[in-house]
C-alpha cells in the first residue's frame, strides 16, 4: 500500500495533462507494442492466443494481461523474460490471468533477479500468495538447488479498485479507467504515455464512456472486438448457449461499436484484439475491418499475434 501511495502521489499532478520526459528520457528506442495474443476466451486454439500483449519502453517489458501461454509468446517475439518489470492485469477472467503467476515463476526460473511490480483489481494479492504457496517446492528447491535469489521478495503487489493514476516511471505514465464488463467488478483499461506515443488497451469492456475519456488524442487503441452475425455460432458450440449469448451481449464491444469509441475519442490507429469469435472461417479481416470503418474513419488493424505495432 505504501509503494501504491507513493505512486500516485507522483503521478497525481500529471493527470490530464501531457507528460514530457526529461532529456535523458527522450534518448531510448521507439516504444513498441507487439500482442501476444489475440484472441477472445478461454478456449484454447490452434490460430491464436489468449489475450496478453507487451509493450516495450527503453529495453523495459509491460506486460498487459495474461492468458494461456504468454511467456512462451514473450520467447517467441524475442523478448527475454528477464526484461520483465511490471504487469498490469485488466480484470480477473481466466483468459486475462490464467498464466500471471507463472509468468513470473517462469521468468525468475531462466533468471530474473530483479523487481516486478504488479498491478489489477482484487484478489490479485491473494492469487499472488497462493501461487506462491502452491509452488512453494519447486522454488525452495531451485533456491537450494541453483543458488537463486528468493522469488517471493522479487514482486510488489498493487491491488486496483478505482479509475485513475496507476504508476509512472522514467519510461511511461499508466492511467487506468473502470470500464463496463458485467459480472466481473471491477475491470479496467490502461493507457501508457510514454515519450514518443501513447497506448491506449481496452480490456474487455461493452461500450464505455470512460474508456473515450481515458483514449483521448491516444496514438494507438487496441479495443476488443465482437463480430455480432457470429455470435450464435459461437454460442452454439457450448450447451449454456443461451447464457453465453447474454453474457457476450452485455458485457463485449460490437466491432462496429469499438469503431464509435475510437471515432469519438480522436484516436490515431484502431487495432481489432480479443476478437470474439477468434477463428470463425466465415469471417474474413476485411469484414472485421469494413465493420469498423462504418464508426471509424482512420486506420483500422486487424490484431494477429506477435503482430509488432
Amino acid at each position: 500500500m505504501t509503494n501504491r501511495r507513493a505512486f500516485l502521489a507522483s503521478a497525481a499532478g500529471i493527470v490530464g495533462a501531457t507528460w514530457f520526459p526529461q532529456q535523458g528520457e527522450r534518448q531510448g528506442a521507439r516504444t513498441r507494442l507487439i500482442l501476444l495474443g489475440t484472441g477472445g476466451g478461454p478456449r484454447p486454439r490452434k490460430g491464436s492466443s489468449a489475450s496478453a500483449q507487451v509493450i516495450l519502453a527503453n529495453d523495459m517489458a509491460y506486460v498487459v494481461d495474461c492468458g494461456n501461454g504468454v511467456a512462451r509468446q514473450l520467447a517467441v517475439a524475442g523478448v527475454p523474460l528477464t526484461k520483465l518489470r511490471h504487469i498490469f492485469i485488466t480484470h480477473q477472467h481466466s483468459d486475462h490471468n490464467a498464466d500471471y503467476g507463472n509468468l513470473i515463476w517462469l521468468a525468475w526460473a531462466v533468471g530474473l533477479n530483479t523487481r516486478v511490480d504488479t498491478w489489477g483489481p482484487p484478489p490479485l494479492a491473494e492469487m499472488t500468495r497462493l501461487f506462491f504457496e502452491m509452488n512453494a517446492y519447486d522454488i525452495n528447491t531451485r533456491i537450494a538447488d541453483e543458488g537463486r535469489s528468493p522469488l517471493r521478495p522479487l514482486v510488489h503487489v498493487h491491488e486496483l479498485t478505482e479509475g485513475g493514476p496507476v504508476m509512472r516511471d522514467e519510461n511511461v505514465k499508466v492511467t487506468a479507467a473502470l470500464v463496463h464488463h458485467p459480472l466481473v467488478v471491477p475491470a479496467f483499461a490502461y493507457r501508457f504515455d510514454a515519450a514518443d506515443r501513447s497506448i491506449v488497451i481496452s480490456g474487455d469492456t461493452a461500450h464505455s464512456d470512460n474508456l473515450i475519456k481515458l483514449a483521448q488524442g491516444a496514438d494507438v487503441l487496441v479495443h476488443e472486438a465482437m463480430y455480432l452475425p457470429a455470435v450464435d455460432r459461437l454460442a452454439a458450440r457450448v450447451p449454456s448457449a443461451t447464457t453465453l449469448r447474454k453474457h457476450l451481449i452485455a458485457s463485449h464491444t460490437s466491432v462496429e461499436d469499438a469503431g464509435r469509441v475510437a471515432q469519438a475519442a480522436g484516436v490515431k490507429m484502431l487495432v481489432l484484439s480479443h476478437l470474439i469469435p477468434a477463428d470463425d472461417p466465415e469471417i474474413t479481416d476485411q469484414m472485421w475491418i469494413d465493420a469498423a470503418r462504418v464508426g471509424f474513419r482512420g486506420p483500422v488493424i486487424v490484431g494477429k499475434d506477435l503482430l509488432e505495432l
